[in-house]
């Protein structure tokens, strides 16, 4: 019965669209002026070589000299490439939590890219950003996503800059084939991927020991950028630490600053030990919170995701009563909501007041109205296609008379 109503080719038609508009597919007209798809011819090679697995191996830069200035032990080397990307990605979190370890590593056009994927706001005479609910979903991401979305950003940024995105892109497609620990030579780059490669570097995803070295090494995060699968190496998110009693105080066994800070965004901190933070949930912390952008189901998924190990298998790892409090207490914010609209007043007849009034209706732009008063208000979006209306009709009243 529902395949009557439905179409069963939907999805096989949509596919189709999708290559036609990437250029993969086109319709062609063969013998007998039947219609056919053909493939592009070269993406046709170009999938021959990778089903087959011929052509020729793809390489960044050929093999250079050893580094002279790097480590002779190599487990030293390979000790400070896996630590370098996290110390790194960590110093980016904690510039938009407002830590101020994180202001002095962070470039400005990192700081733009921030802003352009709306995870913080900047004042314009104030240095320390402003964490926005997407910013706050975004620290809730493993490593892995955080910077997966970020350099999704930072190309629309790119490309909104007029810059080569392609180049870019085949660039970043590159460095995850490129091998972990070997270091490739910057000679022939152009300026569009030198300046993309400060980006890179300061978010940790290559090392380059200076702009005049001459060569620059993948880090992991980077190689495993487009695998599906999590590395918890290469995750700044610590095990869990918080635990949250029935009575509102939260005790937090960390010594992150950026667990810190998060937390501190709210809850009330009370006390702070080297490897503990005592603090309470308010009514007043959890106002603050939703005032600043967040929502009660992201705190909620911050405490479940950060719940202490020895909560874990818990039916109720964090207490109902609180989860059920913060959710009242947003629901509180939630019973007036405000509309951005323009006051229509002093109507001369209720003949005049009726026949705007329809029109604002007829158009969803009435957002209130009081006919025994005649006045109505309208949404701010609706106001300049009402004020035209009543002009026209005032001229068509006078020229009546």
């Amino acid at each position: 019965m529902l395949t009557e109503f439905t179409n069963p080719y939907r999805e096989h038609e949509a596919a189709c669209n999708a290559l036609k508009e990437l250029k993969i597919v086109s319709r062609k007209t063969i013998a007998a002026g039947l219609e056919a798809w053909t493939l592009n011819e070269l993406f046709r090679t170009n999938l021959k070589v990778t089903l087959v697995g011929s052509g020729r191996k793809w390489e960044v830069q050929p093999m250079l000299e050893r580094d002279d200035k790097r480590p002779k032990d190599d487990s030293q080397f390979f000790a400070m490439l896996e630590a370098y990307p996290l110390e790194r990605w960590e110093q980016i979190l904690h510039y938009m939590v407002g830590l101020q370890e994180g202001f002095t590593g962070v470039s400005v056009y990192t700081k733009q890219a921030l802003q352009h994927s709306k995870l913080i706001v900047l004042e314009q005479n104030d240095p320390i950003p402003s964490l926005t609910a997407d910013g706050f979903q975004f620290l809730l991401m493993d490593t892995k996503s955080q910077i997966w979305l970020f350099v999704l950003k930072l190309l629309e940024l790119i490309d909104s800059k007029s810059s080569d995105l392609v180049e870019c892109l085949t660039f970043l497609l590159q460095l995850n084939f490129s091998t972990h620990g070997r270091d490739y030579s910057t000679a022939g780059f152009s300026d569009t991927i030198v300046n993309l490669m400060q980006t890179l570097r300061e978010i940790g995803l290559i090392y380059q020991r200076s702009r005049k070295d001459g060569r620059f090494y993948p880090t992991r995060l980077v190689i495993d950028l487009a695998s599906g699968l999590r590395d918890v190496k290469t995750d700044v998110h610590r095990k869990g630490f918080i635990i949250l009693e029935t009575n509102y105080r939260l005790y937090a066994y960390t010594d992150s600053r950026l667990q810190i800070a998060l937390i501190a965004l709210f809850c009330e901190i009370h006390y702070r030990f080297p490897n503990v933070v005592i603090g309470m949930i308010t009514r007043d912390s959890i106002k603050q919170a939703l005032k600043g952008g967040m929502s009660a189901q992201q705190i909620i998924n911050y405490l479940m995701m950060h719940v202490h190990p020895t909560l874990k298998d818990k039916e109720h790892p964090i207490p109902d009563t609180v989860i059920d409090q913060i959710n009242l207490w947003e629901q509180e914010r939630q019973k007036c909501t405000f509309t951005a609209g323009r006051l229509y007043s002093q109507f001369n007849s209720q003949s005049d007041f009726d026949l705007l009034r329809k029109y604002a209706e007829d158009h969803g732009y009435l957002v209130y109205d009081n006919p025994k008063a005649r006045v109505m208000v309208v949404h701010e979006d609706g106001h300049e296609g009402v004020r035209k209306y009543w002009k026209k009709l005032k001229k068509r009243k006078e020229g009546e008379k």
